[in-house]
């Protein structure tokens, strides 16, 4: 096991990869730009070590910086977390190339599923289903016509090493198809410093189902159940379940045979998700996520396994020591992505935190790196607490999720809590009946 673990990433998600550590007895090193000198997981961390200025280029980018941090203070491996490097084969790469322990998948496999055309490619290959679209990159407007043709309005176009939204575009006609290829490849350009963008059938009704799965480095594969994330704005999730109110544990079975059969096949190892919409009864894959989610700790509330111990645990190369029959899935458990942003506008609200109160109670769990007196500063993204809660059935979690979310407080800033207040007052989302396209035409009304 390791003895010391840098953890390259700040905010909720370290204080959540430094509380597994505490656990296991490894100690912690939070690395930290000047802005975040007094955050919480550089208070709670056994060492820390500024690597930079505030703008992120310069600090929980700065591959260099962390590389050297992790040499002063003696650390073996070093967590990613999400967001920032925890999806840079580059970064993984050198990781190992200075005898750490990158705690996640391959530099390989962070490769080839960072490339959404390789991705779809590879899982093809594997038997996992597809949505409809190009056979690979579309590299001119004559061929994308084609495709487009071929598949039937309307389409997506899609940045081949996008996320977030980013370099996707849709022409829901022939007419729109020009501007929005031009754009998407513009836009994927500017974000990625890369054009290259394919498409796919424009889906009207589909539900995102994510799959959690982990590996060890002996062959074994199991999946935690799949996550309903299609409450989302401008393809950013705000809020997820698990298990999905859309799929049967039927249906759940037979998605994780085939994820993990083509996981197994890969020789994938370490933490991953796969991503799929679905529609009609019909899942089809788009991406997969090459470390932990953001929405982790639903799959950890309905399952009760801590992933991030087990993350590290299969790093250092333990063997997952069970089989899937082992998993239960027990109750429902949904999570509230709560931002520093105005729950109308969603302009960000940076500022000083005057007062924080985080509900409580059974059932109720609160990942925050929050604090009175704690100024969020305005370099990074805007989540600043994630709410979760689990109860027997899906009704008692929205009631229970209803109660924790009048007993949030924040004071100081404005935050998106008022927001997920409306959400789980609505009768349709307390049905279940929604799609990935449901939250804007909420919001906007």
């Amino acid at each position: 096991m390791f003895q010391k673990i840098l953890i390259a990433n700040r905010g909720e998600i370290a204080l959540r990869i430094q509380r597994a550590c505490r656990e296991l007895g490894i100690a912690t090193v939070a690395v930290h730009s000047t802005a975040d000198a007094e955050a919480m997981h550089v208070r709670l961390a056994d060492e820390s070590v500024c690597i930079g200025p505030p703008a992120a280029k310069d600090s929980y980018l700065n591959i260099p910086s962390i590389l050297s941090a992790a040499a002063i203070t003696g650390a073996d491996a070093i967590h990613p977390g999400y967001g920032f490097l925890s999806e840079n084969a580059n970064f993984a790469e050198m990781v190992d190339a200075h005898g750490l322990t990158f705690i996640g998948p391959s530099a390989d496999h962070i490769s080839m599923m960072g490339d959404k055309i390789a991705a779809k490619t590879a899982m093809a290959a594997v038997g996992v289903p597809l949505v409809p679209g190009s056979d690979g990159g579309v590299p001119d407007l004559d061929t994308a016509r084609t495709v487009a043709s071929r598949i039937g309005y309307p389409v997506l176009i899609k940045a081949a090493a996008g996320g977030g939204g980013r370099g996707m575009k849709v022409a829901k006609g022939p007419e729109e198809l020009e501007d929005a290829f031009r754009l998407a490849r513009t836009e994927s350009r500017a974000a990625f410093g890369n054009d290259a963008v394919y498409i796919e059938k424009y889906l009207d009704k589909p539900r995102h189902i994510e799959l959690q799965i982990m590996a060890d480095n002996h062959g074994s594969v199991v999946h935690f159940g799949e996550r309903d994330c299609s409450l989302q704005r401008r393809h950013q999730k705000l809020l997820e379940e698990a298990g999905s109110p859309a799929i049967s544990a039927e249906q759940r079975d037979q998605l994780g045979e085939v994820a993990t059969a083509a996981l197994r096949k890969l020789g994938y190892r370490n933490a991953g998700t796969l991503e799929f919409l679905y529609q009609d009864g019909q899942f089809a894959f788009i991406e997969m996520n090459t470390r932990l989610q953001v929405e982790h700790p639903v799959t950890e509330m309905l399952c009760g396994i801590d992933l991030v111990r087990e993350q590290i645990r299969l790093a250092a190369g333990a063997r997952l020591g069970y089989e899937q029959r082992d998993v239960q899935f027990n109750g429902h458990a949904i999570e509230a992505r709560i931002t520093a942003e105005d729950p109308h506008t969603f302009v960000p609200t940076p500022g000083r935190v005057t007062a924080f109160h985080a509900p409580g109670g059974l059932g109720v769990r609160v990942d925050s790196a929050l604090y009175a007196g704690y100024f969020v500063p305005p370099y990074y993204d805007s989540l600043v607490a994630k709410l979760i809660v689990h109860a027997p059935t899906r009704t008692e979690a929205i009631n229970r999720m209803r109660r924790a979310l009048d007993e949030f407080a924040v004071v100081g800033i404005q935050t998106t809590i008022p927001l997920h207040r409306r959400i789980v007052d609505d009768a349709a989302f307390q049905r279940g009946d929604y799609t990935i396209h449901w939250l804007e035409r909420f919001v906007a009304g």
